[in-house]
């Protein structure tokens, strides 16, 4: 209690004997201590409140001064007196006259200008300005001429504690890992005091807890906040709300103090193992459902959060461990059973699975907690379903021979309903792959037969799709490709493999190779190619020309003798035999041309025809192409300036622009038929100027220019259409002047010296049926087949 009471009155008279020291000196003291008159040139070892000691060395000075001091936040009923100017040039007289110039001179000091006296007119605050410097001079009263040279001191602001500590930075956040041991670094706060940290304890803080006990601590010196309770448990809470204080005056009684808050979350660490929701899951599955598909999902819950929470599900036990797999989801986590082989309803009807799921990320601080993972058994019915027809083999290969026969069969597909009800199956060609029909299947047994020849040589692969389908249900259907392969037959006779003449020169020499040539064969043997050559039996003693078979299956043709001639003959033909090694043996026979041509000393050909004998001395051929090219220029030209000729004559059509006999009529009038003469006046279309026979032609030039007759009336509204056209008919066959603008023309007439006659339907007499097509035969082999096409119409109309 001794101990307690001390303390407490510790706290009550610190404030009260601080007052003291710092106030009565400025008050009391400060004519005595703050200003001494002191001889010229003297020192004078200057001391205030701070205790700070300092030596002025001055000259030719008569006056000087300490630093003065004033208490901040000072209110009183009068100014305070901060001190006292003095010099030894004062007798009393009052000649001297005291100035004061610097900060707040005039405004926050006034000085006594005969005393030297200095008030503070204002309340200061230390937090604001700390210290004023001012300047002070002695001037005489009556001159103002200074006696002293002017001088600067410094007046300070004490300190009082007027201020609160503050926490700039708050609130505050922090986190700190669940399941902390006891004095884990949670975060540090920082509080602030505007007041004078060297002066007293004003500025002196000290931290302590108000709100979070018994769960954080604060040092109170550090501020710094530590964990307190040991496996405080996210999962049971996860936010603490903490405030902490800052009292200044070192914690004493009568300090201010400032409040903050922090709010601490606990961060996860994975302190809790996966659990399955139910031990035991049941799964249904339809037979046909698609490889890759969701069959079910398992769900392992966690406690925990992010990373600590993923878990991964596995299979370890049961009898579809190859059917089933597990995958986990990213998103929620869920284990999803998919399928990874097809099932079937007929051969296996369940299966039971054991999965598992265990953290990925496993804390080792807490791997002595037990096994982060749990188990759980799926239990999955396979459900029937009507399945499409089962092939027995994905794929089909199959050989033919391309001699094949019609109707032989190739080979064969079988297929099978694996549903218990086993549907009969029926087997078809998928034509669009067999879009020439080359091959038929019997839709029962799935024989496969060929429908047209087949051609190696044209092509070697056939691929179609065979079509099976439930005939129960035809929504069933399955497809499987065939390869067909055609097989090679020798059926393909070999020949020259091109078309070209063999050159002999004139001064050639016997046994002189003149052409080597080679042959091909369309087919393909499997020991390849081997070709026979030989004459022509009746050319075997062929005096002119030999043959020679080479090792590489090529032929060379020799010259047996020297002195061909162009003049003699210009131009041999050698019929050669190839047969191939094929069974049975195919041949061909083959004509090479053989020309005579000059050629140089060394074998150069340079002109293979006879005529170049009969040319005139020094007349090249370059030349003959030069005169050849210029006549073909001059009958260009001449044909050129005939059709310009033809083109410039003046056209058959008289264009006489001023007769306009162009009427526009509308007829948006619907009568009452024929019988209705009152709906259309058909005097409308007649040509006045062609009623009296004289109508000007537009498309020739007449001989003479008729004048048109006098116009008659016009007719009657109840004309007769039919007498109108006759008349209309009339006019346009027999006048030459008449125009073709709303008159009918009969084009039935085709010319004179016509064999077939008119082919116009217009004028024909007699009906399709009386008409014989026979003649069209001798015209030709396309109008004898148009004669064929008619004909058959014709047998067909009367069947």
């Amino acid at each position: 209690m001794p101990e307690k009471l001390t303390e407490m009155l510790m706290d009550v008279w610190t404030p009260l004997i601080i007052l003291w020291i710092t106030v009565l000196p400025s008050i009391y003291m400060a004519p005595l201590n703050q200003s001494q008159i002191l001889p010229s040139g003297s020192s004078i070892g200057l001391s205030g409140l701070s205790g700070e000691q300092k030596v002025l060395n001055r000259s030719k000075r008569g006056w000087v001064w300490n630093q003065m001091f004033v208490l901040e936040e000072f209110s009183g009923p009068e100014p305070i007196l901060v001190g006292r100017l003095h010099t030894d040039l004062d007798p009393g007289s009052s000649k001297i006259k005291y100035i004061l110039s610097g900060d707040g001179a005039g405004t926050i000091f006034v000085i006594n200008d005969k005393t030297g006296d200095i008030h503070a007119m204002k309340r200061l605050d230390r937090e604001e300005k700390a210290e004023y410097t001012l300047t002070a001079q002695a001037v005489d009263r009556d001159t103002n001429k200074p006696l002293e040279p002017p001088s600067e001191f410094i007046i300070k602001v004490q300190d009082i504690n007027d201020n609160a500590p503050e926490f700039l930075d708050g609130p505050y956040h922090a986190t700190v890992p669940e399941m902390s041991i006891v004095g884990t670094f949670v975060t540090k706060v920082t509080a602030t005091d505007a007041d004078d940290p060297v002066y007293g304890n004003s500025a002196k803080l000290v931290y302590s807890i108000l709100e979070g006990q018994p769960y954080f601590s604060i040092e109170p010196h550090t501020a710094i906040i530590k964990t307190a309770l040991p496996n405080m448990d996210r999962e049971a809470k996860e936010e603490y709300f903490v405030v902490i204080q800052a009292k200044d005056m070192g914690g004493h009684m009568g300090g201010l103090s400032g409040t903050t808050t922090v709010t601490i979350i606990l961060t996860d660490v994975n302190d809790n193992p996966p659990k399955f929701a139910q031990s035991l899951y049941h799964f249904s599955v339809m037979e046909d459902i698609a490889l890759g598909e969701p069959i079910g999902r398992v769900k392992a819950n966690d406690l925990d959060i992010g990373e600590n929470a993923k878990s991964s599900y596995d299979i370890i036990e049961g009898d579809g461990m190859d059917i089933f797999e597990i995958t986990s989801e990213a998103q929620t986590q869920d284990g999803i059973i998919r399928l990874r082989k097809p099932l079937d309803f007929e051969t296996k009807k369940s299966y039971t699975l054991k999965v598992e799921a265990a953290n990925v990320h496993i804390d080792p601080r807490f791997i002595s907690g037990g096994p982060f993972k749990d188990t759980a058994t799926v239990k999955i019915v396979v459900e029937d379903a009507d399945e499409p027809p089962v092939f027995s083999s994905p794929t089909y290969l199959l050989e033919v021979h391309e001699n094949a026969a019609i109707n032989s069969v190739i080979g064969q597909v079988t297929s099978h309903d694996p549903d218990v009800s086993s549907s009969p199956i029926r087997f078809s060609i998928d034509r669009h792959t067999d879009l020439e029909r080359q091959f038929n299947i019997n839709a029962d047994d799935g024989k496969i037969t060929l429908a047209t020849p087949l051609d190696r040589e044209t092509n070697i692969w056939h691929n179609i799709t065979i079509v099976a389908t439930e005939t129960r249900n035809h929504s069933q259907v399955s497809r499987v490709p065939v390869a067909i392969k055609v097989l090679d037959v020798n059926d393909n006779a070999p020949e020259f493999a091109s078309k070209h003449d063999a050159f002999l020169c004139e001064n050639g020499k016997p046994g002189q190779v003149i052409q080597t040539v080679s042959a091909i064969d369309k087919d393909d043997p499997k020991n390849g190619h081997f070709f026979l050559y030989s004459l022509l039996p009746e050319m075997v003693n062929n005096p002119n020309f030999t043959i020679k078979k080479n090792e590489d299956n090529t032929l060379s043709i020799l010259a047996k003798h020297s002195g061909f001639s162009r003049q003699k003959q210009e131009v041999y033909l050698l019929p050669i035999i190839i047969s191939d090694s094929g069974n049975p043996p195919m041949s061909s026979t083959s004509t090479l041309t053989i020309r005579v041509c000059g050629c140089s000393s060394d074998g150069v050909v340079q002109s293979c025809n006879v005529e170049a004998y009969v040319l005139p001395i020094g007349l090249s051929m370059g030349a003959l192409i030069a005169i050849l090219a210029c006549i073909i220029l001059l009958l260009v030209i001449v044909v050129l300036f005939v059709t310009l000729r033809r083109h410039k004559n003046e056209p058959l059509i008289i264009k006489d622009e001023e007769d306009v006999r162009e009427n526009i009529i509308r007829y948006d009038d619907e009568g009452g038929g024929e019988e209705d003469t009152e709906a259309f006046d058909i005097a409308t279309l007649q040509n006045p100027d062609g009623i009296n026979g004289f109508l000007p032609r537009k498309d020739i030039k007449p001989d003479l220019q008729f004048m048109p007759r006098q116009g008659l009336a016009p007719v009657p509204n109840g004309v007769d259409v039919d007498e109108f056209i006759n008349v209309r008919l009339h006019e346009a066959d027999n006048d030459p002047t008449a125009p073709p603008y709303d008159s009918i023309q009969i084009y039935g007439y085709e010319g004179r010296g016509s064999v077939a006659g008119s082919l116009s339907s217009l004028e024909s007499s007699t009906s399709d049926s009386d008409q014989n097509f026979d003649y069209l035969s001798e015209w030709g082999p396309r109008f004898k087949r148009l004669g064929e096409l008619y004909s058959v119409g014709e047998s067909d109309k009367e069947t």
